[in-house]
Formats: structure tokens, C-alpha cells, sequence
């Protein structure tokens, strides 16, 4: 476990990249030693690349709200070395007024009408699932290939109108572009993502079927303004990627939580109507998304008494410290299904709160419900400290969680 003796410092830098797998596997103490010594920390990422660092939860609320930090790429520095991944113009890196005009129309078609008629199709999916894991040898499995990544993965492209044959390669190019730490590798999956997607759209385009593709591609507002190419490329490659990524590690994350805390989990399955609750604590506790996506400075700002320099300047949000920071959270690296976990920010803040988000709580709650009904035996097939966790700095999440189901 890493911790604030392990934070190395050269020149009021602070070399994440460093602390190595001891990092990836639990970055919090190294957060609390960085909120320890202000809000504020110039870091090198894993990946390589230089940063501005903001820990703590009202630090990280009010950066989420600033809009003079900018999500478009065209004001990145381009001494920053990143690769820009994203396939068009998409409402996580365009700005005010663009961004508005954009969730306006997507938010017609992805509605919350729309997200509660997917519950029956959710359970269907879950009990499905489980069926299959249930018959598997031996009664164990990996809950990240048999529930926590194909049940959201599934929705997502079933919502969306992407046929089933292609969902595995799709898995692969979103992780690629999310995790790997070699830059190209991570362009190379992007595109042909890319790729794919604009064959989508232009079969969409011809044969229009009842799914939020087709409708995406047909909206338009009162004045008659519809998605350009570039951004329907843009958008779809969004709701694909945060559609599932979220919810895969939400469902993982919370079950290996109540698993090391038999107190907790006794608690939920006594009291089922605990699970919402369950739901939003595992979001603060151990939330799906670690770092928030990328903003860049347009002029110099103050954060917390320190002035971050203009030009351009990546900033990023620790979403998993704000979420762990004593001063908003009691006990807040204790895991508790009763505590009141409103005004958590595991999905973000502001204009750019996360759209998907009654998705993910819905999905969450009925796969972490359904398998605890199913399964009253289930339990960690792994010590926890062997586990491993996914790369970089922006998902949080097991790469595989090995469990007995009965």
C-alpha cells in the first residue's frame, strides 16, 4: 500500500508514476497525504504526463463548476505530449455555449422516461447472466466477466441499436483507450473505434430502427437543429464508452467492498431496502471514476491560494479523494450502507454532471440486488490484497473479481 512516506517530490513535483502498482491498487492514502499539504499538487500520471492535481471536496466542487476551465482540446497546451482520443465533437470536451447546445439534444432522446422502461430488459439481462455463471464448475467465477462487464455492456448497446456480435471488440478497444499507458496503442484502439462507429451511423442512417441511435440521428430542436456528422461520431462514441465503464466497475467496486465487510453485507441482506443506499455509498467509497476527464487552464487561476498558470495547463479532479475528505464525509474511509452519501461526486459536478448517471444507479442496483437474492453464499475466491486494478488514473476498478456463487 502506498502511502504519503512513498510520494516522492523533485522540484514541487510529485511523481505518481513512481509508486507503481502500489498506486493502481489503493491511491487513497497517497491522495490524503497530497489533501494533507494543500489542495493543489503539480503530479506526473502514470501515463506520463504532467498535471495539476486537486484533491479534497470543496477544492474539487469548485473546479468541477469553474467555467473558465476549459474540456475542448483546441486550448490544450501542446507540450502537454497527450493524445487526443476523442472521436468528434461530444459534450465531455466541448464548452459552454456548444456543450449546452449539445446535451439539449441529446437530452431529448436520452430521457429519464426512457432509462426507467429499461428495468424489466435490465433484470431480464441480470437473471440471464446469472443462469449461466450459476451453471458454470464449480460454482466460481469471475463477477467481472459474468456480470459486472456484460450486463451494462449489453444494455448500452442494445439502447443504442449495436448488434451483439460486435460488443467483445468493442470491450477491447474501449479499454485500450482508457487504461493502456503507450500512447499509441491507446490511438490505434480509439480509431478503429472510430471506425466502427461511423459504419454504425451510416447503416443507421439507411435503415432506421427503434433504437437511440436511429432517434439521435432524427432529432432536432424547435429551430430545426439536429447533431452534425462529427458530432453524432462524437456523442455515440461517448454514451458507448461511459455507458458501460462506469457501470462494470460500479457493480465490481461495491460487491468486493460488502464482501471484505460481512457487518455491511449481513446489514443489506436483512434490510434490502438499504440498496440504494448501498449503491450511492459504494459510489463515494470506491466510485468508478477516479480522475476526471481532462480540463485546461484559458487564463491563470486560483485554486485553493494557488495559482495554476494559464496556456493551457492540464487539471485534473481527484473525484476519489473529494469523495474520502474528512471534512465533508464522517469516518470517510469507512464503508457504511446507512450513512447519508448525498453530495458525492462520482459523477462530477455542474454543467457536466454525468447524463448517464439514473443509468449506472439503476444497473448497479438491480445487479448488486439481484445477485445477493440469488446467490446467499457468494463470497471473495481471492485474497484481496492479490487482486489487480485496472491502469491509469481515470477508471477505478478490478480487472477481475474471483468469487464462489453458492
Amino acid at each position: 500500500m502506498a502511502d504519503a512516506k512513498d510520494v516522492s517530490c523533485a522540484s514541487d513535483l510529485v511523481d505518481l508514476a513512481d509508486l507503481g502498482q502500489d498506486f493502481t491498487h489503493d491511491p487513497y492514502p497517497v491522495y490524503a497525504a497530497l489533501r494533507a499539504r494543500g489542495p493543489v499538487h503539480r503530479v506526473r500520471m502514470p501515463e506520463g504526463a504532467e498535471a495539476w492535481l486537486v484533491v479534497g471536496h470543496e477544492a474539487g466542487r469548485a473546479v468541477l463548476a469553474d467555467p473558465s476551465l476549459s474540456k475542448d482540446w483546441s486550448n490544450a497546451s501542446h507540450d502537454l505530449g497527450l493524445p487526443n482520443l476523442a472521436a468528434g465533437r461530444h459534450m465531455l470536451n466541448s464548452d459552454p455555449p456548444h456543450h449546452t447546445r449539445l446535451r439539449k439534444l441529446v437530452a431529448k432522446e436520452f430521457t429519464p422516461a426512457r432509462v426507467r422502461a429499461l428495468e424489466p430488459r435490465v433484470q431480464e439481462i441480470t437473471d440471464r447472466l446469472l443462469d449461466e455463471a450459476l451453471g458454470g464448475p464449480g460454482g466460481r467465477a469471475d463477477l467481472v466477466e459474468v456480470l459486472s462487464f456484460p450486463l451494462p455492456i449489453a444494455v448500452i448497446c442494445e439502447l443504442i441499436g449495436v448488434p451483439t456480435l460486435d460488443r467483445e471488440a468493442f470491450r477491447r478497444w474501449s479499454n485500450t483507450a482508457l487504461t493502456s499507458r503507450d500512447a499509441d496503442e491507446r490511438v490505434a484502439a480509439a480509431g478503429a473505434a472510430s471506425e466502427y462507429i461511423a459504419r454504425l451511423i451510416a447503416h443507421k442512417q439507411r435503415e432506421p430502427q427503434d433504437d437511440l441511435l436511429s432517434a439521435l440521428i432524427r432529432v432536432t430542436d424547435e429551430g430545426g437543429d439536429r447533431l452534425s456528422a462529427d458530432e453524432l461520431l462524437g456523442t455515440v462514441w461517448l454514451l458507448l464508452v461511459a455507458g458501460h465503464e462506469t457501470t462494470v466497475n460500479l457493480i465490481s467496486n461495491g460487491i468486493l467492498a460488502l464482501l471484505t465487510r460481512p457487518e455491511q453485507l449481513a446489514a443489506l441482506r436483512a434490510d434490502p431496502a438499504l440498496l440504494e443506499n448501498a449503491v450511492e455509498e459504494t459510489l463515494r467509497y470506491d466510485g468508478p471514476v477516479e480522475t476526471t476527464t481532462y480540463r485546461f487552464t484559458t487564463k491563470p487561476v486560483d485554486i485553493g491560494g494557488t495559482v495554476v498558470p494559464g496556456g493551457g495547463q492540464l487539471v485534473l479532479v481527484a473525484l476519489a479523494d473529494a469523495d474520502r475528505d474528512p471534512a465533508r464525509f464522517g469516518d470517510a474511509d469507512g464503508f457504511d450502507i446507512r450513512r447519508d452519501a448525498r453530495g458525492h461526486l462520482a459523477f462530477g459536478h455542474g454543467v457536466h454532471y454525468c447524463l448517464g448517471a439514473p443509468l449506472a444507479r439503476l444497473e448497479g442496483r438491480v445487479a448488486i440486488g439481484t445477485l445477493l437474492r440469488r446467490c446467499p453464499g457468494l463470497a471473495l475466491d481471492a485474497d484481496p490484497v492479490t487482486i489487480t486494478w485496472r491502469g491509469g488514473m481515470l477508471i477505478r476498478g478490478p480487472e477481475r473479481l474471483p468469487v464462489r456463487l453458492r
